[in-house]
């Protein structure tokens, strides 16, 4: 069955530029976005404790991602009147529909880094011939 966008009618495709279904797959590909969920997984967390959780992401960027998710729907940003402010982020129930597929895409990842390490080390075809691009 396939799935009517409401907003324009059209039949939601991936593949269409024009289909917003593009722009969501963007963002919940991302690997920000795929950490962020997977670490919510184990329940509501502070921004300090994903900032901790999740090494190397900036401040901009776990803002931004995770202002993105909860546009989108995919979290909820809950602030405490405390002082300082304490806000904590949660998954809603469509960003915990997200669980499987993100988590077998880290799980697969982490199974696999020694033979993608491996295809990295080995030279490329295209490096011997002076070729740029495919």
């Amino acid at each position: 069955m396939t799935t009517v966008v409401e907003s324009s009618g059209l039949p939601a495709d991936a593949y269409s530029a024009k289909c917003p279904t593009r722009e969501v797959l963007d963002h919940i590909a991302g690997k920000w976005t795929i950490l962020i969920v997977d670490a919510l997984l184990e329940g509501t967390l502070r921004y300090t404790d994903l900032s901790r959780r999740i090494e190397g992401v900036s401040q901009k960027m776990l803002t931004q991602t995770l202002r993105r998710l909860e546009a989108d729907g995919f979290v909820t940003r809950t602030v405490h009147p405390t002082v300082p402010p304490r806000v904590e982020y949660a998954l809603t129930g469509l960003g915990r529909s997200l669980a499987g597929p993100i988590t077998a895409l880290r799980q697969w990842t982490e199974s696999h880094i020694n033979e993608i390490e491996r295809a990295r080390a080995r030279p490329s075809l295209s490096e011997g011939l002076g070729t740029v691009g495919a």
